[in-house]
């Protein structure tokens, strides 16, 4: 016997210009938190392994400036997401691809507000100290949130481009 997932209620569809532009909107935010995970990757590393004092005080007080835009660009891609799901035949758990990219999403802005939000002002706190002499404190887990949250987003991306694995649901010949 074959399973399938139902398909979404046939209410509200976006037309195809709708469509286009909330999909930019949700590349170009995707685009945004890639590119604010760089710039959070680079101060990270450029202050740990820096040389100069000033440097890396710098570096480090600087970190809290990425918290905003990073959740920002996090719940735009969210939202643009959930509407292209509730708007398009893809669904919001009709596709595999698009659960697995729900699923990395709302863990990516989680771990975001719950975790890297603290570590961030920690560093600053260090940075500050650090400007005015000699400092210390354990910062290596910073290295983490750029590293993961990039490779993430990059497997989201794929996810978008190759769309594999079927449907949820559906059987093994669909999701070949």
């Amino acid at each position: 016997m074959r399973t399938t997932v139902a398909a979404a209620p046939a209410g509200w569809r976006m037309r195809p210009r709708t469509r286009k532009g909330v999909l930019v909107v949700h590349i170009v935010a995707a685009g945004a938190w890639i590119g604010l995970d760089v710039m959070l990757g680079v101060l990270v590393f450029t202050a740990m392994f820096t040389g100069d004092r000033a440097t890396a005080s710098l570096g480090y007080q600087a970190l809290p400036l990425l918290l905003w835009p990073i959740i920002a660009a996090a719940v735009v891609c969210l939202a643009s997401g959930v509407v292209l799901g509730l708007g398009t035949h893809h669904g919001l758990l009709r596709y595999w691809w698009v659960a697995v990219k729900l699923a990395l999403n709302l863990l990516l802005t989680a771990l975001v507000v719950l975790l890297l939000r603290p570590g961030l002002y920690e560093a600053a706190e260090y940075g500050r100290r650090l400007a005015v002499g000699p400092a210390t404190a354990d910062l290596g887990d910073l290295v983490f949130p750029p590293i993961v949250s990039s490779t993430a987003l990059v497997v989201a991306t794929v996810l978008s481009v190759y769309k594999p694995w079927g449907q949820v649901g559906g059987s093994a010949a669909e999701r070949a």
